[in-house]
């Protein structure tokens, strides 16, 4: 009687131990969650700065339409013998002759027109920003999607520790009829030994959710980039979209699609690149001008010991290239080839998506009809457990077909908790292949 008292002792301590674990934590809701991620993924952070680099590239200061202005400045100083015989045969000897230049000048270099050049590669850079900003959108999808991949799988956990913790509750309570119906002689021993397995086993298994979770906890933190150390709770309420949110949003999916808009916007920037090839084609006319001061002291020597000058200066440069091996003429039919071969890009990326956006949607149907049936199978498994737990209390049923009729009911309740989680990521997976993740609450 002690041994069985001692041993309902201990899994009581280590029950309420599990009890408390995770009492008086912080409620980390979805919208908290998607917040901080956002702020602070390791990969969102570095795709927005190669956006940001696109964003300064594209810059009128980085397309070529500003003049380029330059200043130069030297000066000079020799010092030297020198002797001079003039024609008139006078011959003049100077030691130590200094001579000294300044000079100082502004450059101004414009070109005038260069084929439509400058305009064509502005908006290949224009372009490239825009793709730049379909590659953060991509990668923002696609942690999104890992997120809840693992905030739901937390919350799966979670739900989880609440079953086998009543699973736990209600193998203590057998042993305690079991333990008092033997001191009565109502009970064998047998039945005693089986609810004290049971209650070691549901309480193994109840410590191995728990480490579960709290890795599945750590994971979640490495995603949004926060203390690896931090305990919180997650909210794991779901609600699903209806069926007509979904095909309004399986409509959008060919505008929408980031993998789609990727390839339209590839293959926009090659048909600039070949409008620029082209434009290496025709003619180039610059503008130049210059502004410039210079002084000069010469010795006696010389015919004159001192000079200073300034003035202004401006040309028109014009430059044909009219034959260069071919090279030009190479880049532009290769420029046109890779269009044809990003036409083909999109054509492929339209109908992958396509099959993508089938597949998910009939994913989401079929997880869907999963859970509803699971769900329904707990309601069965639940009644089956109250009544084989009435006729066990009864004497009319062994501790062995009451534990099927709990480990059935466990195991549906596991199963139908699993399956709630899988259809709602069915779901948004869904919603990725349409583009509208970002756009709908979870």
């Amino acid at each position: 009687m002690m041994r069985y008292r001692f041993v309902l002792m201990i899994c009581m301590i280590l029950a309420g131990a599990h009890n408390t674990f995770g009492q008086a934590l912080e409620i980390l809701d979805k919208e908290a969650a998607l917040a901080q991620m956002l702020a602070h993924n390791f990969g969102i952070q570095i795709s927005k700065n190669t956006a940001d680099q696109a964003k300064n590239n594209a810059r009128l200061m980085n397309s070529g339409f500003l003049p380029s202005v330059s200043a130069n400045s030297s000066a000079g100083y020799r010092l030297e013998d020198q002797e001079v015989t003039f024609r008139d045969g006078t011959v003049t000897e100077v030691t130590g002759a200094e001579t000294k230049n300044l000079s100082a000048s502004l450059n101004l270099n414009y070109t005038l027109f260069d084929g439509l050049g400058r305009v064509y590669n502005y908006k290949r850079l224009q372009e490239t920003y825009a793709l730049s900003q379909f590659e953060v959108r991509e990668t923002i999808e696609l942690t999104v999607l890992q997120l809840f991949s693992v905030y739901y799988e937390v919350a799966r956990l979670t739900e989880n520790q609440a079953i086998l913790q009543q699973t736990l509750n209600n193998t203590k309570d057998r042993l305690l009829r079991v333990t008092y119906g033997f001191d009565y002689g109502q009970r064998t021993k047998l039945d005693v030994l089986t609810a004290e397995v049971d209650m070691v086993n549901d309480s193994i298994a109840l410590m191995n959710g728990e480490q579960l979770l709290r890795n599945s906890k750590r994971d979640l933190s490495l995603i949004l980039n926060t203390d690896i150390a931090r305990d919180y709770e997650v909210d794991t309420d779901l609600v699903f979209l209806n069926g007509l949110v979904l095909e309004e949003s399986a409509a959008l999916a060919p505008s929408q699609n980031v993998r789609i808009q990727q390839a339209e916007s590839n293959k926009e920037i090659g048909v600039l690149i070949a409008k620029f090839q082209k434009s290496l084609l025709l003619p180039r006319l610059g503008l130049t001008g210059s502004y410039g001061w210079n002084e000069g002291l010469f010795p006696a020597t010389g015919f004159a010991t001192k000079s200073i000058s300034s003035g202004a200066s401006a040309g028109l440069q014009l430059s044909w290239n009219i034959f260069d091996g071919g090279t030009s003429v190479t880049a532009l039919r290769n420029s046109r080839i890779s269009i044809e071969n990003q036409e083909l890009a999109l054509a492929q990326v339209r109908a992958q998506v396509q099959k993508d956006l089938m597949n998910t949607r009939e994913m989401v149907t079929v997880k869907r009809q999963i859970f509803s049936l699971l769900d329904q199978s707990v309601a069965t498994a639940r009644n089956n457990y109250d009544r084989s737990l009435e006729r066990f209390s009864l004497g009319q049923l062994t501790s062995v077909e009451l534990r099927q009729a709990q480990v059935n009911l466990l195991n549906a309740q596991i199963s139908a908790n699993g399956a709630k989680y899988q259809a709602k990521l069915a779901e948004l997976e869904f919603l990725q292949q349409t583009g509208q993740l970002l756009n709908v609450a979870f």
